[in-house]
């Protein structure tokens, strides 16, 4: 490739000084021909103008001025840059060396979205989340969520963003699933680019939206609310009905856990999230134990 499309960068950030300097530092460090430029965006937090930087690389630090949380400061970042495309990349999350360079050859000319597989860190234990393909279609994301396609794999034509593709949904309850929303919207218009290899570090430690039951409750209930085709996929309906049972059965809410692991049973017989919920609404196990578990093997519920 002899024309590299400028990229700009945008970075999230909400009180985590140490992990978005080496965020940013995984950015600034990547070897990628055509130029690359970046944007913090400090969400209800006071902007810290000495991350800010002149030269090949620029740095520009911004405050959130739409919708307080993840989506309206990525969306501050996104209307604030003029380049050919836009990455995402988490406060807490660093990218490792040849991303870049990687996504924009698979992008090609017909992609609008491009992710890569990841890897995730737990307190110390890495461990690779692999998609086994290299295109995403919007069946495979009603079947699943495929955690792997993580928000700071995101790489966008940024034409598309502020065209038919659209921004960021600011309604998300918390800016929970945004992400999978985001996904969804783009696969039905084109299949996603995809790269099979992690080029992303994901922190699950120490999340601000770990224990945010509730949140994660009227989150998924947004999606099913906004994408009505997931109830129409057996296995992709059992899943997110027996999410619901399981932050219900965490706020112990028992009654409303056992209805929807009963739901996700009916869709799906096999699904292994009701078993928990049911477990964890009659005191057997703990879902917060039950996430950390999964956590350290690289998987949540």
């Amino acid at each position: 490739m002899t024309d590299w499309p400028s990229i700009g960068v945008v970075i999230p950030t909400h009180d985590r000084p140490q992990q978005v300097r080496a965020a940013l530092r995984s950015v600034l460090t990547q070897f990628y021909p055509g130029a690359v430029e970046v944007v913090v965006v400090f969400d209800r937090a006071k902007p810290e103008e000495a991350l800010a930087s002149d030269g090949k690389r620029p740095v520009t630090v911004v405050k959130n001025d739409r919708t307080p949380g993840l989506a309206g400061a990525r969306n501050t970042g996104i209307t604030a840059l003029d380049t050919d495309l836009v990455a995402f990349l988490d406060d807490d999350d660093e990218w490792l060396p040849g991303k870049l360079t990687a996504q924009v050859t698979a992008l090609g000319t017909e992609a609008e979205l491009c992710t890569t597989a990841i890897e995730v860190d737990y307190r110390g234990r890495r461990n690779p989340r692999l998609a086994q393909r290299t295109s995403v279609r919007h069946v495979d994301l009603l079947r699943s969520r495929m955690m792997m396609l993580h928000s700071s794999t995101f790489l966008f034509r940024r034409s598309a963003l502020l065209g038919g593709l659209g921004l960021v949904a600011e309604d998300a309850p918390g800016s929970q699933n945004e992400d999978w929303d985001m996904l969804l919207r783009a696969s039905r218009r084109r299949p996603i680019a995809h790269v099979d290899v992690p080029y992303a570090l994901v922190n699950w430690a120490g999340s601000h939206f770990e224990t945010r039951w509730d949140t994660k409750i009227s989150s998924l209930r947004w999606i099913l609310d906004r994408h009505p085709e997931i109830h129409g996929s057996p296995e992709g309906a059992a899943r997110v009905y027996g999410q619901i049972a399981c932050w219900h059965a965490a706020i112990g809410d028992r009654k409303e856990a056992l209805r929807w692991a009963l739901r996700a049973t009916r869709a799906n017989p096999g699904e292994p999230r009701a078993a928990v919920a049911a477990a964890a609404a009659a005191g057997i196990v703990g879902v917060p134990a039950v996430m950390a578990a999964l956590h350290r093997r690289g998987r949540g519920i």
